[in-house]
């Protein structure tokens, strides 16, 4: 969802010293993970989207509603700015409007700031309980990583974002999302009235310390 897009994962660049003395001492593995990949993919994370599409889908219709009327009332303003008539704005013809003062660029600017506002305020109770479902797979993640670590014999462990070439096998996040649908087979969509997010310590040792960045509750 919209609200939740804006966040991004604490991963762990490397494996923490722990892990590399789990493997074996002559072992010169390097492998790639995607934590945030490896908790969006768990079948726990999975059935909790899921749920929470059913629990908050009054809001979520209602937002995707104001989305898509706020978008019509936006296109029949720009529709004034689009001097060649062709039916698309510019670049040019937006700037030139801009440069006028046009009050459809001020219109425009105010009924997106709104819609905004409003749809953070619709979605947010189904963000914060996805980030709940998240964080308490993130809460297992360094286990589940340990694990892998010990069974392949791995000694470094990076970001796929900080690899030039890989090859498939030496992806571990499909191995790591297998881990956890064993420590995590389900979570809760309902945070306590008190939760805050990031207070399980989620983001301690390497493991991501907010929700995935995928946004199925939106769909």
């Amino acid at each position: 969802m919209n609200t939740t897009k804006k966040m991004l994962l604490a991963a762990a660049l490397v494996a923490p010293a722990a892990m590399i003395g789990a493997a074996q001492a002559n072992a010169q593995a390097v492998a790639v993970a995607d934590p945030q990949a490896a908790i969006a993919n768990t079948k726990a994370f999975g059935a909790a989207v899921a749920q929470i599409k059913t629990t908050y889908k009054a809001q979520l219709d209602q937002s995707a509603a104001r989305r898509a009327a706020v978008q019509k009332e936006i296109e029949a303003l720009a529709l004034a700015l689009d001097t060649d008539k062709n039916g698309q704005v510019s670049q040019q013809e937006l700037e030139a409007a801009q440069a006028a003062k046009r009050p459809e660029i001020a219109a425009i600017q105010q009924k997106q700031a709104a819609v905004q506002q409003e749809v953070g305020r619709l979605e947010a109770p189904a963000a914060r309980a996805q980030q709940y479902a998240a964080e308490q797979i993130a809460l297992k993640y360094e286990a589940a990583l340990q694990a892998v670590v010990a069974k392949r014999s791995v000694q470094l462990i990076v970001r796929p974002d900080a690899v030039i070439f890989a090859q498939p096998a030496a992806d571990l996040t499909p191995v790591i999302t297998t881990e956890l649908d064993t420590l995590v087979p389900s979570v809760s969509t309902t945070p306590p009235a008190n939760w805050q997010p990031g207070q399980g310590g989620a983001g301690a040792q390497g493991a991501p310390a907010t929700a995935p960045a995928k946004k199925p509750t939106t769909r």
